[in-house]
């Protein structure tokens, strides 16, 4: 169901099951995914930057609720689950989770504010462009949006999981690329979208 980034010419909703309820499992399991971020946000700023065990329990819950995007994509796949309803809300999931923790580290001053801001800025404008132009069908995922969301997973989950207590401070090095990685490839795939956004307007200027 990961309905992350992809060029807008196309309709994605000839591969949804019309028959399927949009109050399946696949679709619970992405409301729950929703609903385990304020935890998740609480927990965080709760530790405070003390690396305890609230901390280390805030990243383990953001591994598993973001690890369930997998699983109910592969679930909604297998039996035929796939719904326009889990397509709109699979994206939103993942940006309330990785918004929640951008902003928490960001909060907790472990992350620069300006990367926290061309995340979110990039995340939310090619979600609301999604919503504008819902009438032309829901947008399937390309590659590299899948990939972007994997690499900042990898990175979120890396500032999460206070690893420098157990070895050392050169984690922060290996923090900081793969950080840097997820934010180039956050701007590169937005460039790419609006790209293939004005060529897919542009085409259908010319057919109509």
């Amino acid at each position: 169901m990961s309905v992350h980034d992809s060029p807008p010419p196309v309709r994605a909703g000839g591969s949804t099951q019309r028959g399927a309820s949009n109050w399946n499992v696949p679709n619970i399991i992405t409301v729950v995914r929703i609903l385990l971020a304020p935890l998740f946000v609480w927990m965080l700023l709760a530790d405070g930057g003390d690396d305890g065990w609230l901390r280390w329990a805030a990243a383990v819950l953001f591994v598993l609720a973001i690890a369930t995007d997998g699983v109910d994509g592969a679930i909604a796949r297998r039996n035929n689950l796939v719904t326009e309803l889990g397509k709109l809300l699979d994206p939103i999931a993942d940006k309330v989770l990785t918004g929640g923790a951008l902003i928490a580290l960001s909060i907790l001053g472990e992350l620069p504010w300006w990367v926290t801001i061309v995340i979110l800025v990039r995340e939310v404008g090619i979600t609301v462009y999604r919503f504008v132009v819902i009438r032309q069908g829901v947008i399937a995922a390309s590659r590299g949006g899948k990939l972007k969301t994997v690499v900042q997973s990898v990175a979120i989950s890396l500032a999460l999981f206070p690893l420098w207590t157990l070895f050392g401070e050169w984690v922060y090095w290996v923090n900081g690329i793969v950080m840097t990685l997820a934010v180039i490839l956050t701007v590169v795939t937005g460039l790419d979208y609006l790209w293939q956004a004005w060529k897919g307007r542009r085409a259908r200027r010319a057919v109509a």
